[in-house]
């Protein structure tokens, strides 16, 4: 493996939003598009990129009222509006035909560009991006979802973001989030995670409205449907210890053309992060036609 690589930071526009991404180098090689989850940032993705850099030309992106990109400003954060970040990231930078490596709601949102352009897509691998809001699963009456929507708006308003008096606080806080997580891995993303304030506190960088999603979106059947369309093969990752795997009533792989699940034991919901290892060699050996 070369020597350890240090990222170039980037922005471009989506909806006059300005967002940042990372890029890696080696634009020779073929694209491998990294895509964080809900309320994580790019540099969640370092590790893996380290180690995949050699064979790929690897970009990660901050979502919108994620990282290093612009907030909307009211909010109004939705599926919809993540999946044009991507599809504007895409287009503008010609990384298609590309493959993908995604976690949680940037899996959820990956997939879907996957089932509108299927021909963009050469291999996956997502991480629990699979699951989705309560009510995609669950019949929840209209005024209900409408009301727990304007509730949600109302009280991300009248929060202001959470400070803590210090790094080292902020750390703690990332280490009760994710008991696998390193104490180095913890210290490294709670500072690529957070602000300092003017008072000299930190906060978080995601956006609070990022804890409200839109309180309609495609339904499962729509969902369903997308996935059906994407002919590129599949890795579906899990947890054990998950919250996604203890719910999970059904493999998702029978929605697909062609997919496979994997499942990590002594692992959470951030499988990259508790089993970097063992991941980025499934991960590996998957895209490059190894396996």
């Amino acid at each position: 493996m070369s020597a350890r690589a240090t990222p170039t930071s980037h922005s471009y526009y989506s909806q006059g939003l300005r967002l940042h991404y990372l890029d890696w180098g080696n634009p020779e090689a073929p694209p491998l598009l990294l895509v964080h989850g809900n309320r994580d940032h790019c540099h969640n993705w370092d590790w893996v990129a380290q180690r995949l850099r050699d064979h790929f030309h690897i970009i990660a992106p901050d979502f919108r009222g994620h990282g290093d990109s612009s907030h909307v400003l009211g909010g109004g954060y939705s599926h919809s509006g993540y999946l044009y970040d991507l599809a504007q990231l895409i287009h503008q930078q010609n990384l298609s035909p590309l493959s993908v490596i995604a976690h949680s709601l940037g899996g959820s949102v990956a997939l879907r560009y996957a089932g509108v352009y299927p021909e963009h897509i050469k291999k996956m691998v997502v991480i629990e991006g699979t699951g989705g809001p309560h009510w995609l699963y669950h019949s929840v009456p209209v005024h209900e979802r409408l009301r727990s929507w304007i509730d949600g708006n109302r009280k991300a308003a009248g929060r202001t973001p959470r400070r803590y008096p210090s790094l080292e606080a902020a750390f703690e806080r990332m280490q009760t989030e994710n008991k696998h997580l390193r104490e180095d891995q913890a210290r490294y993303l709670t500072v690529h995670g957070s602000n300092q304030n003017e008072d000299g506190t930190y906060s978080w960088k995601f956006d609070n409205y990022t804890h409200v999603m839109a309180p309609f979106d495609l339904n499962l059947e729509q969902t369903r449907e997308l996935w059906g369309r994407i002919a590129a093969p599949l890795l579906l990752v899990s947890g054990s210890e998950s919250e996604f795997v203890k719910h999970r009533t059904e493999d998702p792989a029978k929605y697909f053309q062609n997919a496979r699940s994997i499942e990590f034991s002594e692992a959470g919901h951030w499988v990259h992060h508790d089993q970097l290892d063992g991941f980025v060699d499934a991960a590996q050996s998957f895209l490059l036609g190894e396996d």
